[in-house]
């Protein structure tokens, strides 16, 4: 049986933490900041966590099965 390989993109987006969930960076801080306010994105610079909503299918793109 052949290996199962990660997903090239998702291993460069996601982080496993040392308890094992999985840090992400958020959406909308590459460009069109002038219109956000500092606050913002101060923010969106903050990594977060994935939702448990979409925790099975980013195991699966990293092969966490």
């Amino acid at each position: 049986m052949p290996k199962v390989k990660t997903n090239s993109g998702s291993k460069k987006r996601f982080a496993l933490t040392g308890t094992g969930k999985i840090k992400r960076k958020h959406a909308y801080h590459s460009h069109i900041l002038t219109k956000k306010t500092k606050k913002q994105k101060r923010n969106l610079c903050k990594m977060g966590l994935v939702h448990s909503a979409n925790l099975t299918a980013v195991k699966e793109l990293l092969c966490m099965r």
